[in-house]
């Protein structure tokens, strides 16, 4: 469904009635990934500045909270589109900026030290933006204009916002993602063999299950399976809780992204070409066709290698 900016800002204010969280970057995290929010757009004016706004309620500021979020998507919705490129004020930072001042209930004739303090904030947020350099990234520029309004706000107001680790969960959807530039990019991890429909899947499996806090896991090959090894998917469950088939699918290395660790699972002689050579090879016998136990060992050493890559 195609929302209008009017419909995307009245679903984040609605949403953010229902946050109990004191992190504004939970607070993002669980409306960013709602269906009315877009990897780049102006809802993103006030979304950001209202996920803090709801966590600064939810840690005891005395503001009323639903008032507030009424003002903040009147304000977001008069920024512009593109204002980082074309204004050179990027629209996370502005957001923030807004909150504050509807915190503060800053005006520009007031004459206590919010007036200033805020430009102290955009300041400090808009140089580390800067310093990381576009294309720009609602995303990025978010993560980056809250870090720095939870250290502001947490020094100020005598509350304490929570601070959740930034990971990038986005980035494969994002065409201009600027990858190791970006400080909270997550590696691509994948797992290839020539029919992705057994060891690699394991791996994608139980890369997803350890790693997904560090990495993006996917598995992938030169042919594929019109379904996954279905020994593969029951013995998953059973170890696991794991079905592999309400996630997971066989696979060409053109339906993934570019990865930045490529790892075949051993394919002897046949290992596929993916354009540059492996970072590693487990060597891995394919238990196709064999016992349970010999599943069992597989999905084991696997599961080792996988927990040798945890950070």
């Amino acid at each position: 469904m195609e929302y209008t900016l009017q419909q995307r800002s009245e679903k984040i204010v609605s949403a953010c009635l229902q946050e109990k969280s004191k992190s504004p970057l939970d607070i993002f995290h669980h409306i960013a990934k709602q269906d009315f929010v877009r990897i780049h757009g102006p809802e993103h004016h006030i979304l950001d500045g209202a996920a803090v706004l709801t966590a600064f309620y939810n840690a005891g500021g005395n503001i009323d909270v639903a008032e507030s979020l009424q003002e903040m998507m009147k304000r977001g919705m008069q920024m512009p589109g593109a204002a980082c490129g074309q204004w050179g004020v990027c629209g996370a930072v502005s957001s923030i900026g807004a909150a504050l001042s509807i915190i503060d209930g800053t005006g520009p004739l007031s004459s206590d030290d919010s007036w200033g303090n805020h430009m102290l904030y955009t300041s400090a947020a808009l140089g580390k933006l800067a310093k990381v350099g576009g294309p720009r990234c609602c995303k990025r520029d978010a993560f980056l204009a809250i870090k720095e309004a939870v250290e502001y706000i947490n020094e100020h107001y005598g509350i304490s916002l929570q601070m959740s680790e930034m990971k990038c969960d986005y980035s494969s959807q994002n065409e201009q993602c600027i990858s190791h530039r970006c400080p909270f990019y997550k590696k691509k991890i994948a797992f290839i063999c020539v029919h992705n429909s057994c060891r690699s899947q394991i791996a994608e499996a139980l890369g997803k299950k350890y790693l997904s806090e560090e990495f993006e896991c996917y598995s992938a090959g030169t042919e594929t399976k019109p379904q996954i090894n279905q020994d593969a998917v029951r013995i998953m469950k059973e170890m696991y809780g794991i079905d592999m088939e309400q996630s997971q699918y066989s696979k060409l290395l053109s339906d993934i992204p570019a990865p930045d660790i490529a790892i075949s699972m051993g394919c002897n002689v046949s290992c596929p070409f993916i354009g540059r050579g492996f970072d590693d090879n487990w060597g891995l016998e394919d238990p196709t066709g064999k016992s349970d136990e010999e599943f069992v060992k597989i999905i084991k050493e696997i599961e080792n290698k996988i927990l040798e890559l945890k950070g």
